[in-house]
């Protein structure tokens, strides 16, 4: 196209701009200036262009867009003064009022006369004098509230409210930093030594404030406070202060451990020492406080939380584990002292019902760090040591402990476990110990009992000689701690053959009488919640069996009493339950067998797994809708908020594998937004085993599909989203999952450009595009639909202007493909191109000879949407250029588009609209003429 084509081009865009911009129409001003930059050569005319859009940017109070195109003008012509007043007013609206105040003077020394210049200058001057004032008065309100807490003579209730503003200030960095400037961590010192709970809590919510995201702050303060006194305060009897403690130090460990990995420490860019020294005291006080008797067992609980945490490698693409092994060498032993308090025995420290579990995931997580068989053995001989010194001890006390520590090993790193179990003695104490009177030698017995039953070194033994000693337990008893422990030890070894439905230990009918039973505790309020903890780990094991599992389902008061404990104070119930929804839901994985292997085995007279009736679809489907009518969303709800050791990765893997149930069925995926699944699944996407990651993000995936995704993940969390879409664009992942993750990532793609943004952040674009190439006919579709919407970015819009690929041809050739789907989408993306970047219309008769044919089909198609988008590529190409304008009307495209614009019967005004543009466009070109003579014959 020839220059003074494109500038008639853009000039004629720019009245259109000044003509919509006086009627109102800003969004289709800012559509035409745009266009128009586009198209313009001359630096002059894009500083005219990018000043007016800088207007209509200030009119839709879009600040940000609006002082960036006046500093593009200001750029070419440092003495645009219209540029210089709209830059000082976008700037205004910023509170950047020091650059607002140097814009408006410049302006008012340009044209000295201007009122609304000098107007402007004195609103800036105005604010600055009360930003000035407000600085001030937020420090005198800082010696305010410092006044009234320290004063023993005030109410409480200013005392209170004071402590609440100070941590309302302490959110924002210029608070926080004036509440540290004005010695503020001295007053809080003294603060934390306060009998009233809501003063503590505010203090040390003041101080997570001043901590968040700030490395030189949260040295100082660890310095000033000491770990000595924040320790003392977490190890308190109180919950909710040690909670609120523990918070504190985990905002700690972040800011020090984050501002190691960045190249700044702190928003005072100063250099400082590296942190190590403050995060190795920080862990030493933490690991002192395991076995320290004036503990509180929540204090000690969330010290095991903070190590779980913070010590082993987030991710093993990290070499270094040294943190672990010199936790390891430093600690361990202090660990199992926790791990071998037997609670109701008076020597140890005080533990609550979740310390042992936690011990177990503290040790699991510290074994599966190492990485050397050296390491390892190190750890056993350590674990072995401690476990021998109490064993050989006199007396039953030191044996309990020994077999304690057993237990817990058990449940966490259970090869050590094994090992443990494995020493001269141990069995036999342990076997001794369930026929013990004592009703505590007996309950920490036949927990370790059922503990090694699960492993498979010990299985076998405890299958021949343990079920005798359960049944005679779980019959003569007369206690029901005892009992409900015998019945889960039965429950485990009678579901050896797992969903295998000829696998079965026990005889017809035993199985559901167990189940019963476990129901029946399980609704006992009457029991302690330990007790009724171990029936929900009965069911776990119990509902293998598709009998149990519908049972369960259909006793409405059972399910009630087992979503109460999930969201209940013991959290070491969670995986007992998330174990039970996964089995009644059918979610774990199952293999299929292939047939002819099967036929093999039965003719080798090999075992040949069985599927029990009623673990049919229709049966699973009857079970998903009793447990969603039954409440079953805001219990996975509430176990996912929870902040516990116990909620592992095993555990937050089997509640997205029973979300990915439950949205299963489209009508159900209302439902479970509309109770707060879907927020809950975005950390369940992110944090869990590897399948769980998977299982979380297709769920999200199918919601998203179905589902206003504004509506259904409002407000930020929509962007939360988009990661764990991207993650399942994998070849590991099924097929299914692709094509649900496209289809997401399509909805979203068309919401607005800061998600597309987000995308293309994650590096999804070159994932779609792999896709695109796929041979299943709807994974090829749906990315290439998802493309249709990524190029309203000007982003992906340049990879097709780049040289040298096939992106464009890809488009072309797909446009002329059988599939009505992909062609949509195909043709849908090159209408957008062509009309977004009209230098590639050049391009496309060079991508394939055929390119005309298709065009010309995309115009005869019956398909009113896929003529459209044709009319569309032949208008955006005549627009572009002359040349190709007269390519088109030499061919059959003419009468095409002549009878298309003639409208009538089956063509849609939007077709025959555009068709007649289309042979406007020709006219003026005079490659053909009108009716009366206006043009001449080509």
């Amino acid at each position: 196209m020839s220059a003074s084509a494109n500038e008639k081009d853009s000039a004629a865009l720019k009245e259109d701009g000044n003509t919509l911009f006086k009627a109102g129409d800003i969004p289709g001003a800012v559509c035409c200036y745009t266009k128009a930059i586009k198209r313009s050569d001359s630096p002059a005319e894009k500083a005219v262009l990018y000043r007016n859009r800088s207007a209509c940017y200030l009119k839709q109070e879009e600040y940000h867009k609006a002082e960036a195109d006046a500093s593009k003008v200001l750029d070419i012509d440092p003495g645009d003064v219209k540029a210089r007043f709209r830059r000082a007013q976008a700037f205004q609206k910023l509170c950047r009022f020091d650059q607002a105040f140097l814009d408006a003077q410049r302006c008012a020394q340009l044209e000295p006369k201007n009122k609304a210049f000098h107007d402007l200058l004195r609103q800036i001057a105005a604010q600055i004098q009360q930003k000035s004032v407000q600085l001030n008065s937020t420090d005198s309100r800082v010696q305010q509230m410092f006044s009234l807490l320290i004063d023993a003579s005030a109410k409480d209730s200013d005392r209170q409210k004071a402590a609440q503003n100070l941590v309302v200030l302490s959110r924002e960095d210029a608070g926080a930093e004036q509440i540290f400037r004005n010695d503020g961590v001295k007053l809080i010192q003294k603060l934390l030594q306060s009998k009233q709970e809501d003063i503590v809590l505010s203090a040390l919510r003041t101080l997570v404030g001043m901590c968040t995201g700030h490395q030189s702050r949260t040295m100082a303060i660890v310095n000033e406070l000491g770990m000595e006194q924040l320790c003392a305060v977490m190890g308190a009897g109180a919950s909710t202060v040690s909670l609120a403690a523990c918070h504190l130090l985990q905002v700690m460990f972040e800011a020090l451990t984050e501002g190691m990995k960045k190249e700044f420490r702190g928003k005072d860019e100063a250099i400082l020492p590296e942190p190590s020294k403050e995060l190795r005291s920080m862990l030493r006080h933490l690991m002192e406080m395991m076995p320290a008797s004036n503990v509180s067992g929540s204090g000690r609980d969330s010290a095991i939380n903070l190590l779980i945490k913070q010590v082993p490698r987030k991710s093993m693409k990290n070499p270094d584990n040294s943190l672990t092994l010199w936790v390891i060498d430093q600690g361990l032993k202090k660990v199992l002292e926790v791990a071998g308090t037997v609670p109701e025995l008076s020597e140890g420290p005080p533990l609550t019902d979740n310390s042992h579990m936690s011990c177990s995931v503290l040790l699991s997580k510290l074994y599966d760090d190492l990485k050397s068989d050296a390491e390892r053995e190190n750890f056993n001989k350590l674990c072995e040591e401690y476990v021998q010194q109490h064993f050989s001890r006199h007396g039953l006390d030191g044996k309990l402990r020994a077999i304690q520590t057993v237990s817990v090993l058990l449940q966490g790193p259970s090869d050590v476990g094994n090992r443990a179990l494995e020493m001269s003695g141990m069995m036999d104490a342990v076997i001794a110990l369930c026929a013990s009177e004592d009703v505590t030698h007996q309950q920490v017995a036949v927990e370790t009992v059922i503990h090694a039953a699960g492993k498979a070194k010990r299985a076998s033994f405890i299958t021949a000689n343990g079920v005798a000693l359960l049944k005679d337990l779980y019959k003569k008893s007369e206690n029901d701690r005892i009992r409900v422990r015998a019945l889960v030890g039965l429950c485990k070894l009678g579901s050896a053959g797992g969903t295998d439905f000829s696998m079965k230990q026990f005889a017809e009918g035993s199985t559901l009488k167990l189940a019963k039973q476990c129901r029946k505790w399980l609704c006992n309020e009457s029991l302690p919640p330990t007790s009724r903890r171990w029936s929900v780990e009965g069911l776990a094991y119990l509902t293998f069996d598709a009998d149990v599992k519908e049972d369960l389902v259909e006793d409405k008061n059972s399910l009630l009493a087992m979503f109460e404990l999930a969201k209940s104070e013991d959290k070491t119930v969670l995986f007992a339950i998330g174990s039970t929804l996964v089995n009644c839901t059918n979610s774990y994985e199952v293999e299929k067998p292939d047939p002819q292997m099967v036929e093999l085995a039965k003719y080798a007279k090999q075992h040949v797994p069985e599927e029990h009736p009623k673990d049919a679809p229709p049966y699973v489907e009857k079970r998903l809708k009793k447990l969603l009518e039954t409440g079953v969303v805001s219990a996975l709800v509430c176990m996912v908020k929870q902040e516990s050791p116990a909620l592992t990765e095993a555990c937050r893997d089997c509640i997205a594998r029973v979300f990915l149930a439950l949205v299963e069925r489209q009508e159900d995926r209302g439902t479970v937004v509309a109770q707060g699944g879907g927020k809950a699944l975005i950390p369940l996407a992110s944090d869990n085993t590897d399948v769980g990651k998977i299982k979380a993000a297709q769920a999200l995936a199918k919601i998203t599909i179905t589902s206003n995704p504004e509506i259904a993940f409002p407000g930020e969390r929509i962007y939360e989203m988009v990661r764990p879409l991207v993650s399942i664009l994998s070849l590991e992942c099924t097929l299914l999952q692709n094509f649900e993750a496209l289809m997401a990532l399509t909805n979203l793609a068309g919401i607005s450009e800061r998600l597309r943004q987000k995308i293309i952040k994650e590096k999804a674009v070159p994932k779609i595009e792999g896709y695109m190439f796929e041979e299943h006919d709807l994974v090829r579709a749906s990315a290439t639909e998802c493309m249709c919407n990524l190029v309203l970015s000007t982003e992906v819009q340049k990879l097709y202007l780049a040289t040298g690929n096939d992106r464009l041809k890809l488009l072309v050739l797909y446009s002329g493909e059988d599939d009505e789907r992909l062609r949509k989408a195909a043709a849908g993306t090159l209408a957008m191109l062509t009309a977004e970047q009209p230098e590639l219309c050049a391009r496309i008769p060079g991508t394939t000879t055929h390119w005309l044919e298709i065009i010309q089909s995309l115009l005869l198609c019956d398909i009113p949407d896929l003529c459209h988008r044709g009319v569309v590529i032949v208008h955006n190409m005549m627009q572009a250029e002359k040349s190709l304008a007269e390519t088109i009307m030499e061919s059959e495209a003419l009468e095409i588009l002549s009878v298309l614009a003639k409208g009538g019967e089956g063509t849609p005004q939007p077709v025959s609209k555009v068709a007649q543009s289309c042979l406007e466009k020709a006219v003026e070109y005079s490659i053909i003429m009108t009716r009366d003579g206006k043009g001449t014959e080509p």
